[in-house]
């Protein structure tokens, strides 16, 4: 829960301070910025090798062996490796920024941002490679502990760090110095290098802090004699390879886009508006989307350590649990979400951005977009879990049969549907990639299916009664108003949809006794709300 909770105030500060950035900078500026920071996303996890949630796996089997002689001196050789590999990948990314930039945005097109631009701004992300990696490495030890405090505090220090910077920075450059969007969004980029620093200036303290007592339980090690260093090696990377293209499934999916959006909105005569369309669907838009996902990321990297150790002591029983407690949770939270979303779609846009005629198509792509989220989020977890019983490699192939389905009907779709047909290719890669991972899941554990069926049916009929109550909702308190839809107009029907929605859906799952069974005793707790 302390992960999670960290995980979604991160995600919850990330949307939040992209509308003053929206603000400051437009969509061509958030399409600038998209430009950058998703192929850092990439060089990021390419960088740590999949690494920090494998030394998560590492850390929690030898815990349960009681070798931590082992642990320890994997760790400290883990450090070295990433700090390694952060600095080549920014050295690679840095000097292959023109080279990128060309392929983002071609020239000669009638593009909001030029190559040079784009360039620049991926330069400037480049430089927290240095520090990113190896710091997230020692979160992956500490979570493998099951100790998930460090990395909670870590990860929001960051956030706001790197958020507190980025809004300063562009507000200096753009309204007391009167500079460029350029450089406003290319030191908006940079604040994530000095987030890193924050970071890992706090991971370092609480290590430095409890490292009496890690030393002293090193010498409590009863193995007997540690495996070779080579074949530790070689166990960890084979823990890491599937990370790493799992860690960055949401970016692969945007570089797609990124490389074939722009040139096949041009071919069908809509290049003026492209790079808007864009900046909705891998950043003003997906910032709304990733608030549910992120409560199955949260899920997944708290329950990997706790699978493994009930993987490694044979405990089929407490895995075959977790595996369908895990999937409930994720349905339970994530599909009223989406679909809530997906109805409320003009209403949250316009609540946050704008509701200008500009930004008119924004709505109906969110709507599209939408549930997506839950695809992403049953990948994200389905592929947690097969980490967590030794299937990791198979994560590969199903991720790699996704982005074939992307790539083969992204410029078709969009030539039929323009910017909602990346939308549809997404999901059908993401939708693929969650049935082939969960179909493995099951023929390797063997979980139980029907009272998976039953309670995904309840939440399914819950879920369309809250989505009649929105629906009605929004209609009743968009009564009072007239004329051209307004900006309080969209806030109060998006707040009172979403508090009356959230509540009767609430109301329906504590009755029905479906909280109690997924989350257990202590939503009696909240009884009294629920009379």
């Amino acid at each position: 829960m302390m992960l999670t909770g960290a995980n979604y105030l991160s995600k919850i500060l990330g949307l939040l301070y992209v509308i003053p950035f929206f603000a400051l900078v437009g969509e061509s500026g958030g399409a600038l910025y998209s430009y950058a920071y998703n192929p850092y996303q990439i060089f990021l996890t390419i960088s740590s090798l999949g690494v920090p949630m494998a030394m998560s796996k590492f850390v929690a089997k030898y815990n349960a062996l009681e070798d931590y002689r082992t642990k320890q001196a994997v760790f400290k050789s883990g450090l070295w490796f990433m700090a390694i590999t952060g600095v080549v990948t920014f050295l690679i990314m840095f000097f292959t920024a023109d080279w990128l930039a060309q392929l983002f945005v071609p020239e000669g097109g009638d593009f909001s941002n030029s190559t040079e631009d784009v360039a620049f701004v991926i330069k400037m992300v480049s430089i927290a490679l240095i520090v990113v990696a190896p710091m997230s490495l020692v979160r992956g030890y500490f979570q493998g502990h099951a100790s998930m405090g460090p990395s909670a505090i870590s990860m929001v220090v960051e956030q706001i760090v790197r958020i507190g910077f980025l809004l300063a920075a562009a507000f200096v450059v753009l309204k007391v110095f009167g500079g460029t969007i350029t450089l406003a969004v290319g030191l908006a980029a940079f604040a994530a290098f000095i987030g890193a620093i924050a970071s890992s200036a706090i991971l370092i303290y609480i290590y430095r802090k409890r490292r009496p007592e890690i030393l002293h339980q090193v010498e409590q090690t009863k193995a007997s004699e540690s495996p070779a260093k080579r074949d530790l090696y070689q166990e960890l990377l084979a823990y890491a390879g599937p990370f790493i293209l799992v860690g960055i499934a949401t970016p692969l999916y945007q570089m797609v886009d990124q490389l074939t959006f722009n040139r096949a909105m041009a071919n069908i005569g809509l290049a003026e508006v492209s790079e808007s369309m864009l900046s909705v669907i891998i950043v003003y838009g997906h910032k709304l989307v990733i608030i549910p996902v992120t409560l199955a990321i949260g899920l997944a990297m708290a329950l990997l350590p706790s699978i493994t150790e009930a993987f490694t002591k044979d405990d089929a029983t407490t895995y075959r649990r977790y595996i369908s407690q895990a999937l409930l949770i994720v349905m339970l939270l994530i599909f009223p979400a989406a679909i809530g979303l997906s109805i409320l779609a003009d209403e949250a846009y316009g609540t946050l951005y704008a509701i200008d005629e500009a930004n008119r198509y924004a709505g109906s792509i969110l709507a599209v977009y939408a549930p997506v989220s839950l695809f992403f989020a049953l990948f994200t977890v389905s592929a947690s879990m097969l980490q967590g019983v030794n299937r990791q490699n198979f994560t590969l192939l199903s991720l790699a049969v996704g982005l074939i389905i992307k790539i083969a009907l992204n410029v078709p779709m969009i030539t039929m549907f323009e910017a909602e047909g990346a939308v549809m290719a997404t999901g059908l890669g993401v939708l693929t990639a969650g049935l082939l991972n969960l179909t493995v899941l099951y023929r390797t554990t063997h979980f139980e299916l029907r009272p998976l069926f039953k309670k995904s049916l309840l939440i399914v009929i819950l879920t369309a009664i809250m989505a009649l109550v929105v629906i009605f909702t929004r209609y009743l308190v968009g009564l009072p108003f007239s004329g051209d839809i307004s900006k309080l107009q969209v806030i109060v029907q998006l707040f009172s949809s979403v508090i009356i929605g959230g509540y009767v859906y609430l109301w329906l799952a504590y009755k029905t006794t479906l909280l109690e069974r997924l989350i257990g005793d202590r939503v009696h707790r909240l009884k009294k709300i629920f009379i």
